[in-house]
């Protein structure tokens, strides 16, 4: 199908194994005049794979903002464009936002070739919830400051998505045992489509000692699966919660076992408090 003149084309390329893109996303490869690459040596090789000589141009996060003039005024004159980053759709985790806001600003057309996309792959196979989830992308590279921002998640009902690269995923899950609840469902997705992909599922407590007993695990890219906090009601805990705080308080102050109860159940605080106080008020 011929492609319309000064159109931007937003196209999803594979995750890892070749093979996974659609032949839409090959026709819009081969008839572009020009692809901005995230890395335009990754790209190369999957048009080389395919037989693609149509010309790239990098455009990455330490660019793209410098680079959107040139690539509009391209636009502008009915050249077309495809947007493309190193693996899955653009603009996930990855660069791209700014040149689609200034494409739309300019009333240019943009137009989405979908495709692979990691954390929807991930999702579909990971046995969680799939009616609402919330991506956040990756987490903090520093440990306080990612110890943070899972505690403003650990509330949260819907599954949670999270990007991780090798180099943080030890540390990062040592802070996501740290700040949920032990028991919470974590499914660590690795190397998606390539050949030593995995799905390892384990309590989030477990995580950190599992894959430090297989070094070989931490190998690749990771999406991160975690499930949801419980929905039940401020005041509504159920047994198994009672039962836990009713044996921190045979051993510690009020004030200690609420603490603690909130971190192992997931509980919340007001609720937890206040069976706390019913359950230490003395009976007639």
């Amino acid at each position: 199908m011929p492609l319309s003149p000064g159109t931007l084309y937003v196209v999803a390329t594979p995750i890892g194994h070749l093979g996974d893109i659609t032949v839409r996303a090959l026709d819009v490869l081969r008839q572009v005049d020009l692809i901005a690459a995230e890395d335009t040596r990754h790209c190369r090789k999957l048009l080389a794979h395919y037989d693609i000589p149509t010309p790239t141009t990098a455009l990455h996060e330490h660019n793209e903002r410098g680079k959107i003039p040139e690539l509009l005024e391209k636009l502008k004159r009915g050249l077309t464009l495809a947007l493309v980053s190193d693996a899955g759709t653009p603009l996930i985790s990855d660069p791209g936002y700014p040149l689609i806001s200034a494409a739309l600003t300019e009333s240019l057309r943009v137009m989405p070739i979908p495709g692979p996309c990691a954390a929807i792959t991930a999702l579909s196979a990971a046995g969680l919830p799939t009616d609402r989830f919330t991506f956040e992308g990756f987490p903090p590279r520093q440990s306080s400051a990612r110890r943070h921002f899972f505690d403003k998640l650990k509330s949260e009902p819907r599954t949670l998505i999270l990007y991780e690269s090798s180099h943080r995923i030890e540390a990062c899950l040592k802070d996501m045992a740290e700040v949920f609840p032990p028991g919470r469902h974590l499914v660590i997705a690795k190397e998606l489509t390539k050949i030593h992909e995995r799905f390892i599922s384990s309590p989030v407590a477990q995580a950190p000692i599992l894959l430090k007993q297989s070094p070989e695990l931490m190998k690749g890219e990771f999406v991160l699966l975690l499930e949801g906090a419980s929905t039940t009601k401020n005041d509504d805990l159920n047994p198994e919660q009672r039962r836990i705080l009713h044996l921190l308080l045979t051993e510690c102050s009020l004030k200690t076992a609420v603490m603690l109860a909130e971190k192992i159940t997931g509980a919340r605080k007001k609720s937890l408090y206040q069976e706390a106080l019913n359950q230490l008020q003395p009976k007639n």
